[in-house]
């Protein structure tokens, strides 16, 4: 009988896993960096030890200091969740060689299965259908670059560039052309160098807007091997999900059975035991590939549980005391329909740029049907030195139409204030009419999304100017409400995505007017609680939340949130405008690659420096055409955000 857990991780997977561990009697032990000693996993867990400073190499890629904390505390399995040291066959030899018991699948199927040449090799043995593409020229070889080349004109274009080891898009590359291979090549390796310390790459022939689809497998020490459905993770950014559900709106029931059928032959084949989920893309006439297979519990498990009515992680923790799976194939039964999006700490509108600070409010949206999975709560600082996820937000209804709305209501209702999300983003994907009729496939977010307002800076509406300003009124009246006095025109400048924006607010008790250039806007205070406002707008009531912090407002409202600079009584200051030729940093990170040097001519838009920041490469431009005066950069360091990289200077600058 297994007693005490250690999870081997952080964040929202360590609160998942410690949920179901104590609710199963475990004494469970969390295991924390420098940077996470306050955190909610720490909090939850019955003990938690400090395994090293922040950077993740340091502590929980540290797998002595994991084994260390287990003898400390006397735990006698450990569970790694995702990510991390979670498909690392050598962690789980060691974890073994301890004494200790790994809730995961065998080493041998970690290490096959974390290779995609030598996965596929394998599923073409087994009879599984895979892509055509090359794997390298043997058994044990990884192709070199020439030898990738020369497969490349026998595959035909387009094709896909893949890391063999690791996942979540790291190192894969879409090449439409020869003469981008090359180039590609080198990037792709270095990507995949850089997160998972293997570069060695594979070619597949590129499925054209195919369907994403996975299949939950689970399999115990007793030969028995069950699938519990599929989740549809079609759409992706960068090769990575943004939404996940279950059932898919495209899998036919025959599919279904074939598809599970294939991904139980992968996990037998293997020597497969506890959670697997095979992966499969799928083309528009039904036919599917086998893609990989990752040998650990997924992000998006949540939705298989919610239409299965299955805790995976109990399962989990069945499987490795050696029990058998408590149902079978016929036992397993589907229920409505979930879906799955991830709450990041991040900016679509700026390419995506993770966003890094205090989270000064956190409060999920409440419901029926609605789940959140977090790591996070009020006061949180999120930093640089992790993936900036900041929950799981699920939602389940009887049928898909259900689980959408429910789902768009918990993400306009969920509030978030001192860092920009992806929240509004997300709720407009799953409002979507091509999401909504089924029809989204990996293409989606490219083309039929790619000019959604969300995805771009947008000017906050007169409206939104106003609720500013109501809520900036309030706070300098006091809180005994607005004054009675006979209407006077206060002038009112805020910030807001770095411009000036000049406003004149008339208060008339509770009456506000505010005016921006030809624009006016009316609204009525009706009642206030602490970061609440109610208006009536137009003869409708209304809410508004807001939160501020000095001199920043954080407000939402109509499921957009936003956030301004109250600068009325600051001294006027200059911008550093677009064009500039001062090239910042755009996150905490370390830079992996400088592409320039003092004295070159670059132009507008051009790559100078790449930036490695939260598990992902970010190319740091060129803002206008000039020449390189200064290069304050080099491989290796680590910089902090707006810490000045680059300096372009233009012909006129150089003369004078």
């Amino acid at each position: 009988m297994l007693k005490k857990l250690l999870i081997a991780n952080r964040g929202e997977i360590a609160v998942r896993v410690i949920r179901t561990a104590k609710a199963l009697g475990y004494r469970t032990v969390a295991v924390y960096s420098e940077a996470d000693a306050n955190a909610l996993h720490v909090e939850q867990a019955d003990e938690a030890i400090c395994i090293g400073p922040a950077q993740v190499s340091a502590s929980y890629l540290s797998a002595n200091a994991i084994l260390d904390a287990a003898r400390i505390t006397g735990a006698d399995c450990i569970h790694p969740g995702y990510g991390f040291l979670s498909e690392n066959a050598d962690f789980a030899k060691a974890v073994k060689r301890a004494g200790l018991t790994f809730v995961g699948p065998p080493e041998n199927a970690i290490e096959l299965m974390g290779s995609k040449r030598r996965s596929k090799i394998a599923m073409q043995q087994a009879g599984v259908p895979v892509v055509p593409g090359y794997e390298g020229p043997g058994k044990s070889n990884g192709a070199n670059d020439d030898q990738l080349i020369a497969a490349a004109k026998d595959i035909g274009y387009p094709l896909m560039l893949k890391a063999s080891a690791g996942g979540g898009g790291r190192g894969m590359r879409l090449v439409e052309n020869e003469s981008e291979l090359v180039d590609n090549i080198k990037r792709a390796r270095s990507e995949a160098k850089q997160a998972f310390g293997d570069d060695e790459l594979i070619i597949e022939k590129a499925v054209i807007e195919p369907r994403h689809v996975e299949i939950q497998v689970f399999a115990d020490r007793h030969g028995n091997a069950v699938y519990l459905g599929e989740r549809d993770c079609s759409v992706q950014r960068r090769h990575q999900k943004v939404v996940e559900e279950a059932p898919s709106p495209f899998v036919t029931p025959e599919l279904r059975q074939a598809m599970g059928e294939a991904a139980v032959k992968a996990a037998l084949a293997c020597g497969y035991e506890g959670a697997g989920t095979v992966e499969f893309l799928v083309d528009k006439d039904r036919n599917f590939y086998f893609l990989e297979m990752n040998t650990r519990l997924q992000v998006e498990h949540p939705v298989t549980e919610l239409i299965t009515g299955q805790d995976l992680v109990a399962w989990q923790l069945m499987v490795a005391e050696g029990q058998p799976l408590p149902l079978s194939q016929d036992q397993i039964q589907l229920n409505g329909h979930a879906i799955e999006v991830r709450l990041y700490a991040e900016d679509p509108a700026s390419g995506f740029t993770p966003q890094t600070g205090t989270l000064h409010q956190f409060t999920p949206a409440e419901g029926d049907g609605l789940r959140f999975d977090t790591g996070v709560r009020s006061g949180d600082v999120v930093s640089p030195h992790y993936d900036p996820m900041l929950a799981k937000v699920i939602a389940w209804g009887e049928n898909r139409d259900q689980a959408r709305r429910r789902l768009i209501r918990a993400l306009e209702d969920t509030t978030v204030f001192g860092l920009t999300t992806n929240r509004h983003f997300l709720s407009r994907i799953i409002a979507d009419d091509t999401f909504g009729a089924g029809e989204a496939t990996t293409a989606f977010l490219q083309q039929a999304f790619k000019d959604d307002p969300s995805l771009s800076p947008q000017p906050l509406t007169i409206r939104e100017l106003a609720l500013s300003a109501c809520a900036l009124s309030l706070g300098a009246a006091g809180q005994e409400g607005w004054s009675n006095a006979p209407a006077t025109a206060i002038p009112m400048t805020l910030e807001v995505d770095g411009d000036t924006v000049e406003l004149l607010v008339r208060q008339n008790g509770h009456r506000l007017t505010v005016v921006h250039g030809d624009e006016q806007y009316k609204l009525q205070l009706q009642s206030q609680a602490p970061g609440l406002l109610c208006i009536i707008d137009k003869g409708v009531r209304q809410r508004c939340q807001y939160h501020r912090d000095s001199d920043s407002l954080y407000l939402q409202a109509c499921g957009r949130s936003w956030s301004v600079q109250d600068i009325t009584h600051q001294p006027a200051t200059g911008a550093q405008g677009a064009g500039s030729g001062r090239i910042l940093a755009s996150m905490d990170g370390a830079i992996i690659d400088v592409l320039v040097a003092a004295g070159d001519t670059v132009q507008q838009g051009q790559t100078l420096v790449i930036l490695e920041a939260m598990k992902m490469e970010h190319p740091v431009k060129a803002d206008r055409d000039g020449t390189l005066s200064q290069v304050l950069t080099s491989a290796g360091d680590q910089v902090k955000r707006s810490q000045l990289l680059v300096e372009i200077s233009t012909d006129e600058e150089a003369g004078a």
